[in-house]
């Protein structure tokens, strides 16, 4: 194997769809507002207090440009035209043509946690009311992982290398620092890195019920009359994470090919940690989660003092919570008053696959307007005193470093440090 080139990885554009928004600029706009993006699910029929999700407002695949009646019937897994929309946004965002020379040299890694469910859900009632031969032909291609990156390239043009990589709720961090080292080494130029799922069906929601994940908006719950607080990540009343649709793409580039081809460098990814549990499906790993902390920090050639904003994994559930932040004080010790720490999942709640990729693009885009965006819904809780979590309100801020936490079913952990340029 070739010895690698050892090039520096920058981000230079990207793209989300989310409950505040179609596109980044909808949604920053209003998450810089402290808005949050929540409503009792129209996407289908429940029977559940966890009715309350994020769904992405005014999604219509027929809507799109590159679309029509043929295509929107064929490919019926939501997150397949999803991931195409994202990409081509985030490419445009970046200002990144495909040609004869970009387009070999761009890969395509976009993860998910649950990939096409919904189209599977579709044929399970076909086969049972209309019979096998009405199953779809296409249902096959719109369960694998990968084929949304793929539809994503015919789209575009790209032709790098191209799969998905599948680390539940951390996807999107894995798909970043994946592409980042193979952009490293000299495999590749360019990557589309990120995440997607489009998870309001009846037995996911169901499902994430019955494990006890998700909020149960009761009568007596302050989202019962106002859906929008029902995410309160490190709230003394926190009671389960909002189950969201979402995705989002970061366009990553090597430096020499930032300046060759006229892109705007917005931030550099700087290091990245991954460990897995070995411990629970569910249930975070103290030691595992402080490691890929320290790892990230020391691939990225720092020490824990100088990280300057930490965008917290902070899904709103009792334990995940509180075991996130023992963590961050057994890394950062007595540092961590003076650090912010914030949740998105407070304004967009969890889009599973996608939240870290969506995440990122906001933490850059915080570092880039000096502001960090707030975790909303706070009522501070005295077992986490002494931590800045930036309670309700956006904040003006300068930060250069910023870490991002992610961690997923299975016991996998994905840490990411960007700094700003």
């Amino acid at each position: 194997m070739k010895s690698p080139r050892n090039r520096r990885v920058f981000v230079v554009g990207y793209g989300v769809a989310t409950p505040l928004g179609m596109t980044f600029e909808k949604t920053w706009d209003r998450a810089i507002r402290g808005e949050c993006g929540f409503r009792r699910v129209t996407r289908c029929d429940v029977d559940s207090p966890c009715n309350v999700v994020g769904e992405i407002p005014d999604w219509d695949p027929l809507a799109l440009d590159f679309t029509d009646k043929k295509e929107v019937h064929n490919w019926n897994a939501a997150f397949v035209i999803l991931t195409m929309a994202i990409c081509k946004e985030a490419l445009q965002h970046a200002g990144l043509e495909m040609n004869a020379e970009t387009a070999p040299r761009t890969a395509c890694l976009i993860g998910s946690s649950l990939n096409g469910l919904d189209a599977y859900r579709e044929a399970v009632f076909s086969l049972a009311e209309r019979g096998p031969n009405k199953v779809s032909p296409f249902l096959l291609p719109n369960l694998c992982a990968n084929l949304p990156s793929g539809k994503a390239g015919m789209l575009l043009g790209f032709t790098g290398p191209n799969f998905s990589p599948q680390g539940a709720c951390a996807s999107g961090n894995h798909a970043i620092g994946l592409g980042a080292r193979m952009i490293r080494d000299g495999d590749c130029d360019f990557v589309l890195a990120g995440g997607v799922d489009t998870a309001i069906l009846p037995e996911i929601i169901h499902g994430f019920a019955n494990i006890n994940a998700t909020i149960k908006v009761t009568p007596k719950d302050r989202a019962w009359e106002n859906p929008q607080a029902a995410s309160r990540p490190f709230s003394l009343d926190r009671r389960g994470f909002v189950l969201s649709e979402g995705g989002g793409v970061l366009v990553l580039a090597a430096d020499e090919m930032v300046k060759a081809n006229g892109l705007s460098p917005r931030a550099e990814v700087l290091g990245m940690g991954c460990t897995s549990d070995a411990c629970h499906f569910t249930r975070p790993n103290f030691q595992t989660i402080v490691r890929a902390i320290h790892e990230a920090i020391d691939d990225a050639g720092l020490h824990p003092g100088n990280i300057q904003y930490i965008n917290a994994h902070g899904t709103s559930t009792p334990k995940g919570d509180a075991e996130e932040i023992a963590c961050l004080r057994e890394v950062f010790g007595e540092n961590l008053e003076r650090i912010p720490v914030s949740s998105n999942k407070s304004q967009l709640g969890h889009t599973l696959g996608a939240s870290a990729a969506i995440e990122a693009a906001l933490t850059i885009e915080g570092m880039r307007r000096r502001t960090i965006l707030p975790t909303v819904n706070h009522i501070p809780d005295p077992a986490l005193d002494g931590v800045d979590l930036v309670p309700n309100q956006a904040r003006r801020m300068s930060y250069d470093l910023a870490l991002s936490n992610a961690f997923g079913f299975g016991g996998t952990n994905c840490c990411i440090i960007f700094r700003g340029v």
